[in-house]
């Protein structure tokens, strides 16, 4: 639990690539669902250079700089082209840092800025919509009364959710052990709703899903169970929200990430600490947090000044705080 799985490489990866992703799980930690996203974009990297001719061992920087610009003539997402750029960077440095390469070409070559977005959070009317979409009050039901109740109830990433296990689960005390980004843990607590959904599917749901026999010990450890008594994916999390979605009418406003950072939003709105909610989202940075939850600054110097004794007067809105109280 909490470690990086690793699964073999597309055929279409040499096995230099396959080294590479190897190398991101055992020296650099990089998460299973990292290494699936990084598989995608050396595979279609790789396609590019056999394309022209090239292999990365004779890529060029110039040549660098026309893939990015291939990219983008593709119409890919902003965010797609930038990750892509880096892991052609990182292969490339790789390669380098194990002396198959003298020369860097992908030390000129910057990855394409992405604009700062970020999903508009639903309003608590909408996430009524959302979890009263799911009527089924069998085993499936249940399973999924809890999946989102538990996603929207503690912020969770889907992964991280799919990826809980009975152990990780206290109902009596409402809490979950977590496992985030670098395998990292953190507590999160559960409210009254997420714990009474995750009691009922429990005690009434998961036992009508589970197997006569378990086919992996993963399996039958799982909080979450497919309908053939498997941990769920996150794949099939992602089918499970995207049909109560649908019928609720909200299919094109909604995700995991967008239930998450309504999570977010809506704590900070009834007066939630930003530092607990970065510890609760599992942030390693603040300003992480501050752009996640779209944390006004007026706001927050109307915290600072209502509640440290040194603050001075309050900032007026749009006002330069380097002019607060100037000695």
């Amino acid at each position: 639990m909490g470690g990086a799985a690793f699964a073999p490489p597309h055929p279409v990866l040499d096995g230099t690539a396959a080294e590479f992703l190897t190398w991101l799980v055992v020296e650099r930690g990089r998460s299973a669902t990292t290494i699936e996203a990084y598989r995608r974009d050396l595979r279609r990297y790789l396609e590019w250079l056999g394309e022209v001719g090239l292999t990365p061992d004779t890529v060029g920087a110039d040549d660098l700089a026309r893939y990015v610009g291939v990219l983008r003539e593709r119409g890919l997402a902003p965010a797609t082209v930038a990750r892509a750029t880096v892991v052609a960077r990182s292969l490339q440095r790789f390669l380098v840092a194990e002396g198959r390469r003298e020369d860097d070409p992908a030390s000129r070559v910057e990855p394409p800025s992405v604009p700062a977005g970020l999903p508009k959070a639903l309003s608590v009317e909408q996430v009524e919509r959302l979890l009263s979409a799911v009527v089924d009050d069998g085993p499936v039901g249940l399973r999924d009364r809890a999946l989102l109740e538990l996603l929207y109830g503690t912020g969770v990433r889907i992964s991280e959710a799919v990826g809980l296990s009975l152990a990780d689960v206290d109902l009596e005390g409402r809490l979950a052990r977590v496992f985030g980004k670098g395998a990292k843990e953190r507590i999160v607590p559960l409210g009254r709703h997420a714990a009474r959904a995750l009691e009922r599917w429990l005690d009434d749901g998961r036992p009508a899903l589970a197997p006569p026999r378990w086919r992996r010990r993963d399996d039958e450890a799982a909080l979450f169970l497919n309908q053939r008594g498997g941990r769920l994916t996150r794949q099939g999390g992602w089918l499970v929200l995207s049909g109560h979605a649908r019928r609720a009418g909200l299919g094109d406003v909604v995700s995991p990430h967008v239930l998450r950072h309504s999570c977010a939003t809506h704590m900070l709105d009834g007066g939630a600490d930003i530092r607990a909610v970065q510890e609760m989202l599992g942030h390693a940075s603040i300003s992480t947090t501050q752009r996640y939850t779209k944390v006004a600054t007026d706001r927050l110097w109307a915290v600072y000044a209502s509640a440290h004794p040194r603050a001075g007067r309050q900032r007026r809105a749009g006002e330069d705080p380097s002019g607060e109280d100037r000695p």
